[in-house]
């Protein structure tokens, strides 16, 4: 079973809408939908924004569902001069920009428990969807690091500090919070991102105009990726 988990209705709605065999349940106020997509059982819900929303999906789907890897799909913003509005970002690895417990002597992102700032994402999940990207797409496909924290980036000052603490490719609010939990539980986990916005100051213009049409790129690409999952 495949766990796929997007923030909004956008990131989830062409997923769902192509589930054959498809039923549903409600827990913690969250929808799961469970079916086929191109002949691969799955499970997929729009969690709603943020870290927290994110994790509880995440381990529901761990412990309910039996999920034997987690995608979460999306968009995000984008980090980087190489990084344009409709590109995809595949993640190697997941920060969280608002963990900072550096006033008691911890590296800036530092994950207590886990002792890690940067959580990897699976090499072999990584691998599948980025090469699966380059063959559809041809160009515009990127792989890096993406980080998550519950704020939507919308100035250059706050994306300039990001891109020099982590090096990161993308922001967005919710994969850290996945793949901290699928770390927890010892789950294959891979992050795609399709940019709609660059995370600075046209962003509140960008995000909306380039969402849906970014959505709809990471769920095509989802569902090439899965029979081969």
């Amino acid at each position: 079973m495949i766990g796929i988990i997007g923030a909004m209705e956008i990131e989830v709605e062409n997923l769902i809408s192509v589930m054959t065999d498809r039923n549903s349940e409600t827990i913690s106020g969250i929808v799961f939908y469970m079916g086929k997509i191109e002949n691969t059982n799955c499970v997929v819900a729009k969690c709603g924004v943020g870290k927290v929303a994110a994790a509880v999906c995440a381990q529901t789907m761990i412990l309910k569902y039996g999920t034997d890897a987690l995608i979460n799909v999306g968009v995000a913003g984008g980090i980087g001069k190489e990084i344009h509005i409709g590109d995809i970002v595949v993640s190697t690895g997941l920060v969280q920009h608002d963990m900072d417990t550096t006033a008691l002597g911890d590296e800036k992102g530092l994950i207590s428990g886990l002792n890690l700032v940067t959580i990897p994402a699976s090499k072999r999940l990584s691998y599948l969807v980025a090469a699966t990207a380059q063959n559809i797409y041809g160009k515009g496909v990127h792989t890096g690091i993406i980080a998550t924290g519950d704020q939507f980036i919308g100035d250059v000052g706050t994306l300039n500090k990001i891109a020099e603490e982590f090096g990161a490719s993308a922001c967005e609010m919710e994969g850290g919070s996945i793949a901290q939990v699928c770390y927890m539980n010892q789950i294959e986990f891979v992050v795609i991102r399709a940019i709609s916005d660059n995370a600075n100051e046209a962003a509140k213009v960008d995000f909306p105009t380039f969402a849906a049409s970014s959505a709809r790129k990471s769920a095509e690409l989802i569902r090439k990726v899965l029979p081969n999952i």
